[in-house]
């Protein structure tokens, strides 16, 4: 219609779309660092723990949901 302004698509955030998923109760998960190369000279430990899951805090949780609205 002319005259009336669309209110527009809210864009997802391409970097929080590639690091973040949202689990089934709602929450934000993302994987630990390191654990992509250069692994050869890396501790047993140190890979273990880094193929860890780790569950967004409250607070970062409302930027992640304003970042990622189709989600």
């Amino acid at each position: 219609m002319p005259g009336k302004a669309s209110p527009g698509r809210q864009k997802t955030s391409s970097s929080a779309k590639k690091r973040f998923k949202k689990t089934g109760t709602g929450k934000f998960a993302q994987q630990k660092a390191a654990h992509n190369h250069l692994l050869q000279q890396k501790s047993k430990r140190q890979k273990r723990l880094s193929k860890q899951t780790i569950i967004a805090s409250k607070a970062y949780t409302k930027q992640l949901k304003r970042m990622m609205p189709g989600k």
